[in-house]
């Protein structure tokens, strides 16, 4: 069980490298399709997508440097603690826009579903 959240916890992490890419370096490009944004609404969020960018980066460090320990030792404890703190920030997120944006719900669902299953899996694991 512990490989399947190793596995999903690499792959929620991975999505959120690719989120970064999107909202720091794509946002005024190929990110307006993806998030559904007007040339006009994407310039003015620039800014603001450029640092939520570099926090979904640091999720993601936080989740691949936590899955490198596990692999390396799988009671390590250091390496559970930073991917269920990076999974569950993940899924908290998700939540928050689940919440906050009808409009973005699919999006939300897919931000939420890798680290939802990865945090169960690692649960599956340590029980």
């Amino acid at each position: 069980m512990l490989i399947i959240a190793v596995v999903l916890a690499a792959l929620a992490s991975l999505l959120h490298v690719y989120i970064w890419w999107l909202e720091s370096f794509a946002w005024t490009g190929a990110a307006r399709k993806v998030f559904g944004t007007t040339a006009e609404q994407a310039a003015q969020t620039r800014e603001l997508a450029y640092n939520q960018g570099f926090y979904n980066l640091f999720l993601a460090i936080s989740g691949i440097v936590g899955v490198v320990l596990l692999l390396g030792d799988h009671e390590d404890a250091v390496g559970t603690t930073l991917v269920v703190v990076a999974l569950g920030s993940m899924l908290s997120a998700a939540v928050v826009l689940l919440l906050s944006s009808q409009g973005l719900r699919q999006a939300a669902i897919n931000q939420g579903l890798l680290p939802l299953l990865g945090l169960l899996a690692l649960l599956g694991a340590r029980v």
